[in-house]
């Protein structure tokens, strides 16, 4: 008897849905039909075919009519898994030949099968029907003006969610004539803005959305969506292309302020310098069709492709954490890219990998790429390797819609599947939106010096709103009038806002999120200097003490644990000797006590790179995760820490932003080493810097940058605090190098104790972790404040011949090599803060030690580093300054140690040696 003869028997269709389950998730299939499925493949490759090709009939011994039934299957599998690559989506190229293709001789079928029919065709929700059927089913999902990229994705529950939802329709909408009417009306506004500015303000930069006008109803349509779907709250990053359109058609932004934005007024502020129009952010609150409040916002952004991305996710995070922690999907970030940038910019692959890490996730982006299929003059084809710009989306298994942006109506259905996507599973989502460029980058290029091919094709291509104007026309659904009274109606408004513009002699940069900022005011240099009370009563400082300086009993931990938390409470209760770690973690806890929150991130920050911090402590048998922080008595804030991926760039960016949209939180971030800062610096160049000068934004991010020369090589000792000191003007951030725990502690406090907020950079220690004279009292936490410098409290000031200003760890070393000399006449006075520079205070220290004719200023850094160029910019008294320093270096330190502690005592003895001429 034929051992598959028990197949004649059954049902087909069950065996084809099981083929097809076996096909998607082998291991979901009971493991005997997966061996019989694995025999039949087995089979397919025997015959010699291709892998997708299957094989002649009784090849297998398995029943003709059931051999067919699986070809048909394979054949539905091929075009999920490649029918993107056979698609109508783009609007103005002939699309690129890919093999193998979906011909029916490739699955082991012909056309003699077309009329046959086939049970499989219940897969795809249209009960058994023809080969032919089935095949006008599967062009319709899967190769007309959507592709779908998603069958690399390891869920089975989310391949279900979208085949059904593809099998809706055919992948098709079915839109009433109201909503058709309401796509037509955007793509008008889309259209007819950038014909209104191209004709008033000719040959000026723009960054036109002319050939992706369609992203206008497409956005329009997530946002009256979403608000149905329960989000309360939007945030977008783009960048320049349709930046302009998008405020004014979906923002809300008085066209009024735009025009006056391209006639180049003046601020009505002298305190801000502004930024080009087309990178400017904007917050307003839109009430939708449904009659269902949203706040949009709409980040600024740099010329630094991609960037703002980052910052989207970490304004996302904040508004979650702090307004709808319980319901965090109410707030929906959308990413829009450029598909040069987004395959050609590592920051996108950084800030993908933080879509589900616990402390970066914003439960489900929205990534939207613009693709003009140009990158300024550089063909797609020299701007990738990658098939399409959106494969990084792979890395995050998330599906992809690749959409013609001619067809509106197909814009909008992905959009709407993409939102559908992201509420149901709270994950990243992305639509490649396939259009093309009208004009060149920017309005003033000639894009036919480089494409002239592609762009004879663009001239003579309609744009979208007329396509689907006559689509409308030819269904019955418009009149011939409908569109020229659209663009008229819509024309006189543009036309009323320029004359209203021209009116006003000035411009005004509008802040934006203003309703997370009530209350807080911009500062100039002269506040930032003010002293400012940092004190914590003392018995408050004691009960936050007690909670951090004891385990749950009930939780066995390791020895050495349960012996660091020892330390501590001894340290506080018993020797009143509190070290940086206790500091900082008393600093944190005083705050969470007022009511402020505090989020730390950064490489290894739980712990501490140096072992310091222990903020979480792990359960030995479970690694349960303790925060001691957040077991304070009473009502307190919420301590947030997370040790971050490995990235600074994006990660910076997105605590960055962070700190934008939530002022009452001690935002940090702490790099591993200082000088991997430098990963970041486009966020410091463009962001943390000038932001509040560009764009009228405070933001109080605090970076933690580990500093100091102690033998570890190049990479290790400088933080290259020079360079934030040359970023360092007026009143745009504080910089600060503290020596004492105590001083630290109320550095910390400060940053949440204003009336405004500065980024703060503070370049802090390694070795003086565990320095035995790095300690201060808990009085002195209690009831101190920080100190911008701190004298020298040991010397006589009459018999000082040589003052010294040091910053930072180095003044310990000094203090170490004066001790051992014996000398008196040496004064070592601190400068804690940097920037401002505390100006005042150095002279009252120089005015102060009168005897001392010898001035110096002493750094371990190399005279091209540190802060010693910063000074003579700073201080004119400076230029007078005996400097000490190691000599001009292009690498921060040395790698070997002999060759280090060399050149560390040179500077060191030349402090102690006037008459040196290590100059």
């Amino acid at each position: 008897m034929d051992r598959f003869s028990f197949l004649n028997a059954a049902n087909t269709a069950y065996f084809a849905e099981l083929y097809d389950k076996y096909l998607q998730h082998p291991d979901s299939v009971e493991p005997s039909w997966r061996a019989f499925f694995q025999g039949f493949d087995f089979g397919i490759e025997e015959s010699g075919l291709a892998p997708d090709v299957a094989p002649q009939p009784t090849s297998s011994g398995v029943p003709e009519n059931l051999q067919k039934e699986f070809q048909v299957v394979k054949l539905i599998d091929g075009y999920r898994t490649r029918g993107h690559l056979f698609t109508k989506t783009n609007p103005v190229r002939d699309r690129r030949q890919y093999t193998p293709s979906l011909e029916l001789a490739n699955f082991g079928l012909s056309q003699n099968d077309l009329d046959t029919t086939f049970t499989a065709g219940e897969i795809l929700g249209i009960g058994t029907t023809t080969l032919r059927e089935i095949i006008i089913h599967l062009e319709k999902i899967y190769c007309e003006s959507i592709g779908v990229e998603y069958m690399f994705i390891r869920k089975p529950e989310e391949i279900q969610w979208i085949q059904d939802k593809l099998n809706i329709n055919d992948n098709h909408p079915d839109f009433s004539a109201e909503t058709k009417k309401k796509i037509l009306k955007k793509l008008n506004e889309a259209v007819s803005f950038e014909t209104f500015l191209h004709t008033k303000y000719v040959g000026q930069k723009r960054f036109s959305l002319e050939g992706g006008e369609s992203f206008i109803p497409a956005v329009d349509a997530i946002i009256e969506a979403a608000a149905d779907l329960g989000v309360k709250e939007f945030v977008m990053g783009m960048a320049h292309r349709g930046r302009l359109n998008t405020l004014t058609n979906i923002f809300g932004k008085n066209a009024k302020d735009i025009f006056s934005e391209f006639d180049g007024k003046d601020y009505d502020q002298e305190v801000f310098d502004g930024d080009v129009k087309y990178h400017l952010g904007w917050t307003s609150s839109r009430l939708t069709d449904s009659g269902k409040e949203i706040n949009i916002n709409i980040a600024p952004n740099p010329s630094h492709l991609e960037t703002v991305g980052a910052v989207v996710e970490g304004i996302s995070r904040a508004k979650q954490d702090r307004h709808h922690f319980d319901n965090p999907q109410e707030v929906l970030p959308i990413v829009v890219h450029g598909d040069a940038a987004i395959a050609g910019q590592g920051i996108v692959y950084e800030v993908i990998q933080m879509a589900q890490l616990d402390g970066y996730t914003t439960k489900g982006t929205i990534h939207i790429v613009i693709n003009n299929q140009i990158g300024f003059t550089t063909n797609y084809l020299d701007a990738r390797s990658s098939t399409y710009c959106t494969d990084v989306a792979k890395t995050t298994l998330s599906p992809v819609l690749h959409v013609n942006a001619d067809d509106a109506e197909a814009v909008v259905h992905a959009a709407l599947f993409a939102l559908d996507f992201r509420m149901t599973f709270g994950r990243d989502v992305f639509i490649d939106l396939l259009g093309y460029r009208k004009y060149g980058h920017n309005e003033g290029d000639e894009p036919r010096f480089t494409q002239p091919k592609l762009y004879k094709a663009i001239a003579k291509h309609d744009n979208a709103r007329d396509l689907y104007a006559n689509r409308l026309k030819s269904e019955g659904v418009i009149d011939d009038n409908y569109v020229k009274q659209l663009e008229e109606e819509y024309k006189d408004k543009l036309e009323e806002k320029l004359e209203k513009s021209r009116e006003e002699d000035t411009t005004r940069i509008t802040a934006i999120m203003q309703d997370e900022w009530e209350g807080f005011e911009p500062a100039t240099e002269d506040e930032m200097m003010k002293p400012v009370d940092t004190t914590f009563d003392l018995e408050g400082l004691t009960e936050v003490a007690k909670s951090i300086t004891k385990l749950p009993e009930d939780k066995k931990f390791l020895r050495k644990i349960n012996k660091i938390i020892e330390g501590r409470r001894a340290m506080y209760f018993d020797d009143n000797k509190i070290d940086w770690g206790l500091a900082e973690l008393l600093a944190y806890g005083s705050l969470l006590k007022e009511g402020f929150d505090v989020r730390m991130t950064g490489q290894d920050v739980e712990r501490g790179t140096f072992s310091h911090r222990h903020a979480v402590t792990k359960v030995e048998d479970s690694e349960e995760e303790i925060v001691l922080l957040n077991n304070l008595e009473g009502e307190q804030g919420h301590m947030y820490i997370f040790n971050s991926l490995l990235s600074e760039y994006g990660v910076v960016g997105f605590d960055y932003g962070y700190a934008m949209a939530s002022p009452k939180t001690l935002p940090i971030w702490e790099a591993q080493f200082g000088d991997f800062s430098n990963g970041a610096q486009i966020m410091l160049d463009q962001y943390i810097s000038a932001a509040e000068d560009k764009w009228k934004l405070q933001n109080g991010l605090v970076m933690l940058l580990p500093h100091g020369y102690e033998g570890q090589g190049a990479e290790h000792s400088s933080a290259r605090m020079e360079r934030y000191l040359q970023l360092c003007a007026v009143d745009n951030m504080y910089v600060a190098d503290c020596t004492t725990p105590a001083n630290f502690y109320h550095l910390l406090r400060r940053q949440l104790k204003t009336n405004f907020r500065k980024p703060l950079i503070v370049f802090t220690p390694k070795s003086l972790l565990r320095h035995p004279k790095v300690i201060s009292t808990k009085e002195e936490l209690a009831n101190g404040s920080f100190q911008m410098t701190i004298d020298d409290s040991e010397v006589k000031v009459d018999n000082v011949k040589t003052l010294v200003f040091v910053t930072g760890k180095f003044y310990y070393d000094l203090l170490a090599q004066r001790e051992e000399l014996g000398r008196d006449d040496v004064a070592l006075v601190r400068v804690e803060q940097l920037f401002p520079l505390p100006k005042n205070e150095i002279r009252a220290a120089i005015e102060k030690y009168k005897n001392a004719d010898d001035v110096v200023w002493a750094q371990e850094e190399p005279r091209n580093m540190g802060a010693y160029g910063h000074l003579l910019m700073h201080l004119p008294e400076a230029q007078k300054f005996r400097i000490c320093s190691r000599k001009f270096y292009g690498a921060p330190a040395a790698g070997s140690s002999v060759r280090f502690k060399r050149r560390h005592q040179r500077v060191i003895d030349d402090v102690f040696d006037k008459n040196s001429n290590n100059q």
